[in-house]
């Protein structure tokens, strides 16, 4: 199978009226980047302006905060969607990208099928679609990719990523698709090897049978992009948070096959992510995951640090708002933590 190849900025600037600004976007976006530390572009660059003119304005992802900018010159997708009667028409396309507008989570399927699915796709994640990119660069961390998850693009400007139940090689403007089977299918394909080593973790499940069928759910995998999109969202929005101590860049590791940051001093450095589950729960949840605990004198016994499996603080989706932007509360929930750790 073929189809288009993506470039997830130049979609969204082709969105924009002559003298809207230039589009930021959450996910990854060519050309690649052949320089350290990330080698992969940066969604949010507060530094960097695309477009003409010397008073660029600057459209980013909601809850953004860039005290570095005059605020004059920026604008937040939301805020620029209720510019005009005619850009109303985008809301579902921004909030399918996890932008702005009506941005929601789908309903969360059933645990059993969720797991297998989630299990799946983290098994083809570590051993067969992070192994790629880091032969050709040396990194192994993933992103939010539209539908699902992938790599940033690398190399002659290729990337490889999940779409619900595909799998994706576009090389430049050559893409390749095919339905997601066997891990060794996907590396046939890939033209890779699987490697059960590089971006292993601790808590990644077993690489098992490499020729047999990966269960993948369409509604889990739909699933699972949102909650990706969901979480990058809102990591970005943290990142960009001045009150944020030297943080790290929101990155999927393929490994424990969540996005998560790191925030903080040397004392109050802790990780912060989003899991679509693991061995100790089958449901998402948010996490806040202390580094040096006793650094912090933190009170175990405080129901605030409610953290098990670590010292910490968790929000299982299921105690989620109703009726709340899930970006806005996964945001609130990190802000709310680093703040009471940093105390």
């Amino acid at each position: 199978m073929t189809s288009e190849p993506r470039d997830a900025s130049l979609e969204a600037t082709q969105l924009l009226d002559p003298g809207d600004g230039s589009a930021r976007v959450l996910e990854p976006s060519p050309p690649a980047i052949s320089s350290g530390p990330y080698w992969a572009d940066d969604p949010v660059d507060r530094t960097a302006a695309t477009g003409t003119g010397s008073d660029v304005e600057l459209v980013l992802p909601v809850g953004l905060v860039d005290p570095s900018r005059d605020p004059s010159t920026m604008v937040d997708w939301d805020t620029w969607l209720a510019g005009s009667a005619h850009r109303a028409n985008h809301a579902e396309w921004l909030a399918g990208r996890w932008l702005g507008g009506p941005r929601r989570l789908p309903a969360t399927p059933p645990l059993a099928t969720l797991v297998e699915t989630r299990v799946a796709l983290h098994r083809l994640a570590a051993y067969v679609i992070a192994p790629v990119r880091h032969e050709a660069n040396g990194k192994f961390g993933l992103r939010w990719t539209l539908d699902g998850f992938g790599t940033p693009f690398f190399g002659d400007n290729r990337q490889v990523r999940v779409s619900g139940v595909n799998l994706i090689d576009q090389r430049g403007d050559e893409v390749r698709t095919t339905a997601i089977g066997s891990l060794s299918d996907a590396a046939r394909f890939l033209d890779c090897d699987i490697d059960t080593e590089t971006a292993a973790e601790h808590d990644s499940p077993d690489a098992g049978d490499v020729d047999e069928q990966l269960a993948v759910d369409a509604t889990a995998a739909a699933f699972l992009g949102h909650w990706f999109g969901m979480a990058f969202a809102a990591l970005e929005a943290v990142r960009a948070d001045a009150a944020s101590i030297d943080p790290s860049r929101p990155q999927l590791w393929p490994g424990h096959f969540d996005p998560a940051i790191e925030v903080g001093t040397d004392d109050t450095r802790a990780s912060y992510g989003a899991s679509p589950g693991d061995q100790s729960s089958d449901q998402p949840y948010l996490y806040v995951s202390l580094w040096w605990p006793d650094r912090l004198d933190v009170d175990t016994d405080d129901p605030f640090w409610n953290a098990s499996a670590f010292t910490g603080r968790i929000l299982p989706l299921d105690d989620f708002p109703t009726g709340t932007d899930p970006a806005v509360v996964a945001a609130d929930f990190w802000r709310e933590t680093r703040d009471r750790a940093d105390s």
